[in-house]
């Protein structure tokens, strides 16, 4: 289940287009000797999306090719001789209650006190100063990144097919659908063949996404230590932000994307050559009229060790069978892993709904869903993990007062919110419901056969 941890305290740098941000004060975290762990995230709204998914490639590009200061063996060993390193990577989410998306890249670090301003001089030179004109390495990246897709597709079909449902549902699902899914495969295709043809073509898209991205308009900076450490690296922080562009040449930050980018609305049936299938079934739970209560995650956590296991794993003969619920953007997915079942499976998805209906707990399995709940509500982590939650937290305006709520819902789940959550998921078998599955040629034929009046569409993918 996709949901933020509870408030960790952090510094908070929001970076704007005019002066230097300023240090919003917060609690110690840590000991006197804290490292502190750095989080920069720049805007992807900047970002065109026809070179959304590019912007993977771009982020390893960043890291792989060195800059113009120094190759990229001397960087990796002064990175690794002075910090603890670092890593860039996009991220994207809905927001609950908004039809805009959070779309950021994330730049990460952690180095001691005393190496902060060594951490964020190579941040700022990666950033402003990479070279990304190495052909043959970048080639070489491609083809790393088809073979890892295509090889996610046949091994890890649950999440291929759970992307391409929340890409018909949302706009965060179609981004997300761009950077990581089959979007992403296609147009890999397609660039491994356009480096030989058109290499300064590539080049100049790359250089398009700095362009667009790096820049101090629409970031925000997140640096977590104790007291002492934030008030020693304060002023490597801000030097790092002022050293980038006050505006990037991309869409203008913070206008929202279009409603309208999702995928089309169909049940599909995507292929590969395979003997197992990958089935996903799924529905928008506030689109149908909930409103979030948190009994839904201890319902959710009971669904994965009684229904949908008995049914999908232990009798179905799938590896994998669970549901997930976004509580950001309202959909609620059932998947299953490595399953020899396809139409079957779906029925079994929607059998939920009298399950819940009929269902009779009693008080230990009740107080153990529950008290499992909790234990992913509030585990345990180390100060880089807090730091990382409480600025996905902030990026996704989640707030203090809705988590100590969703914690007291989840202490009072009775009985009763599992017959009314059974009622709210007959959205999920409704005719706007929809199914996506990795499946064999064979398997999708068959299925075809036998409901035609579910009207798949195929999409083959190798």
């Amino acid at each position: 289940m996709r949901r933020a941890g509870l408030f960790t305290p952090c510094a908070r740098f929001a970076a704007v287009p005019n002066p230097p941000p300023s240090v919003t004060p917060a609690p110690a975290l840590g000991t006197s000797d804290s490292p502190p762990f750095s989080f920069n995230s720049q805007d992807l709204h900047a970002v065109p999306m026809d070179l959304m998914p590019l912007v993977p490639l771009w982020c390893r590009a960043m890291q792989r090719m060195g800059t113009s200061k120094r190759s990229f063996v001397d960087f990796d060993q002064l990175m690794g001789a002075t910090t603890g390193g670092f890593s860039l990577s996009p991220f994207t989410s809905s927001v609950r209650g908004e039809d805009d998306v959070a779309a950021y890249l994330v730049l990460r670090g952690k180095s001691t006190s005393a190496q902060a301003g060594q951490l964020h001089d190579l941040m700022a030179e990666m950033m402003l100063e990479a070279k990304l004109d190495d052909k043959e390495i970048f080639k070489q990246l491609v083809l790393e990144s088809r073979a890892a897709m295509e090889s996610r597709v046949q091994s890890g079909g649950h999440s291929v097919a759970a992307g391409r449902l929340d890409a018909m549902d949302s706009v965060a699902g179609y981004v997300g659908e761009q950077l990581g899914g089959l979007a992403q495969l296609e147009y890999l295709k397609v660039l491994a063949k356009r480096i030989d043809s058109d290499w300064d073509g590539v080049v100049g898209d790359l250089e398009k996404i700095r362009a667009a991205v790096v820049s101090r308009a629409g970031s925000v900076t997140n640096l977590t230590a104790d007291a002492k450490t934030l008030e020693a690296t304060a002023g490597a922080v801000e030097s790092f932000l002022n050293a980038l562009p006050t505006e990037g040449t991309g869409s203008a930050v913070g206008v929202p994307w279009s409603t309208d980018l999702v995928l089309p609305s169909v049940n599909e049936l995507i292929t590969v050559p395979t003997q197992v299938n990958y089935v996903g079934k799924g529905a928008n739970l506030y689109d149908a009229g909930y409103e979030l209560n948190g009994s839904a995650y201890v319902i959710n956590k009971l669904l994965g060790t009684t229904w949908l296991w008995d049914r999908v794993r232990v009798s179905g003969g799938a590896y994998g069978g669970f549901s997930d619920f976004d509580s950001h953007s309202g959909m609620f997915s059932y998947l299953s892993y490595r399953d020899p079942n396809l139409l079957k499976t779906v029925a079994n998805y929607d059998g939920t709904v009298e399950f819940l209906k009929d269902i009779k707990l009693d008080k230990d399995e009740l107080t153990k869903a529950i008290v499992g709940t909790m234990g992913d509500l509030d585990s345990y982590q180390l100060p880089d993990a807090k730091g990382y939650t409480a600025l996905m937290r902030h990026l996704l305006k989640v707030k203090d007062e809705e988590r100590q709520q969703r914690r007291e819902e989840v202490l009072a789940t009775t009985e009763k919110d599992f017959k009314k959550f059974g009622e709210v998921l007959e959205a999920t078998r409704a005719p706007e419901a929809r199914v996506c599955a990795v499946v064999s040629p064979d398997a999708a034929k068959a299925a075809m056969e036998e409901r035609p009046d579910l009207d798949f569409q195929v999409t083959s993918v190798m």
